[in-house]
């Protein structure tokens, strides 16, 4: 059983050195989104202590998509910045690829269920209105737009997309690549600050700045090449307390944004390090494959846990509370996430947005029977 789930989960790289550790933060980016739901779900059968508790664990758990965002930062930016001949072409193809078979899966199931239970659907009872509402979802609009997402988490991709468009453009249109690194840190220091002033002055999608602490994260330890020994737990749990305490105290979102800026870019200096110790316990295996798997998570353990929830409605009482019930009913529902989501991996994910790899996982087998047949 482990080598076949090892030989479904761990994850070709190509010609490209893995970074295992990011990996492992992609899983615990989606373990903090797992609670964001859970908590959700569970607060109608909470009562005494456990009500706060939820709500500390609900807040923090939203850093789970910005650590996802600072990822993406750092990947989508180092290579454009790095490729020696960039298609425009190839890579809006490939950033098709990595998002849409997935999402168009889960859509259709959405879409399915907004049917078969009309009291649990979001689509306009209006023809025209739905059609419009869909096309809107289909590409990608809730988020940035103020549209309500089919699928819950889907506003995040929104984000993505945005950010994916809009770094070649600057990266050719200012002509970074010609610049040093020191320049290029300045600059975009400078644009996170404004983008801090402008989000003060006039609002708007702050957390776009969580790729900019990626893009920093990219020119401090590729280019830079600075990693940090210690310190990578300790900065993941001041993040954690920092955004959990706005559940309790309603101080100011600007410092906890900035914080958790800075806090993760530490972090991942932490995490890139083989010697630290956050490298080791972020590439235990199923923290990996955890984060393997993290987009077909994302994509469905929200309706898993909902349907999970829709079970549990027709077993307990109505009206029933348990302050004991959410410390011991997370565990079985992750479980649950689990397989659906690998499922989703398997079946899509794997064989259509991981095509690449696939295919280059083939060839070194193929490359080393034949140079192991040439051997005998």
């Amino acid at each position: 059983m482990k080598n076949w789930l090892e030989s479904k989960l761990e994850i070709s790289h190509g010609k490209n050195k893995p970074l295992l550790s990011m990996e492992g933060l992609r899983g615990v980016a989606v373990f903090l989104v797992f609670w964001v739901h859970y908590s959700s779900l569970m607060e109608p059968y909470l009562s005494g202590a456990s009500v706060k508790i939820s709500h500390f664990i609900h807040s923090l758990g939203h850093l789970g998509v910005d650590l996802f965002f600072v990822l993406s930062g750092y990947l989508i930016y180092g290579s454009v910045l790095d490729k020696k001949i960039f298609s425009s072409l190839s890579y809006a193809k490939r950033r098709i690829q990595r998002i849409y078979p997935t999402f168009l899966v889960v859509f259709i199931v959405y879409i399915v269920l907004s049917f078969i239970f009309p009291s649990e659907s979001k689509l306009p009872s209006q023809t025209a209105e739905m059609m419009i509402y869909i096309i809107q979802n289909l590409l990608l609009l809730p988020g940035i737009f103020d549209v309500q997402p089919i699928i819950t988490v889907a506003w995040s991709l929104s984000y993505e997309v945005f950010y994916y468009l809009l770094i070649p453009i600057v990266i050719f249109g200012l002509n970074l690549k010609s610049w040093t690194v020191g320049q290029r840190i300045y600059f975009w220091v400078i644009i996170s600050v404004v983008g801090l002033v402008v989000w003060m002055l006039f609002g708007g999608p702050v957390r776009l700045l969580m790729f900019i602490s990626g893009i920093l994260l990219f020119e401090f330890y590729t280019k830079k090449q600075i990693t940090l020994k210690k310190g990578g737990d300790l900065f993941l749990i001041l993040a954690l307390v920092i955004f959990g305490l706005r559940s309790i105290y309603n101080f100011s979102y600007l410092f906890s944004i900035s914080a958790v800026f800075i806090l993760f870019l530490l972090l991942c200096l932490c995490a890139f390090n083989t010697q630290s110790r956050t490298y080791r316990w972020l590439t235990f295996k199923p923290v990996r494959w955890l984060g393997n798997m993290s987009y077909s998570y994302y994509l469905i353990h929200g309706l898993t846990l909902k349907f999970c929830f829709l079970v549990i409605a027709t077993i307990v009482p109505a009206g029933y509370s348990n302050g004991h019930l959410y410390f011991w009913l997370w565990a079985p529902l992750f479980v649950m996430t689990l397989f659906t989501s690998f499922a989703l991996f398997l079946v899509i994910e794997r064989p259509f947005s991981l095509q690449i790899n696939r295919l280059s996982n083939a060839s070194n087998k193929i490359m080393q029977r034949t140079a192991k047949a040439s051997a005998d």
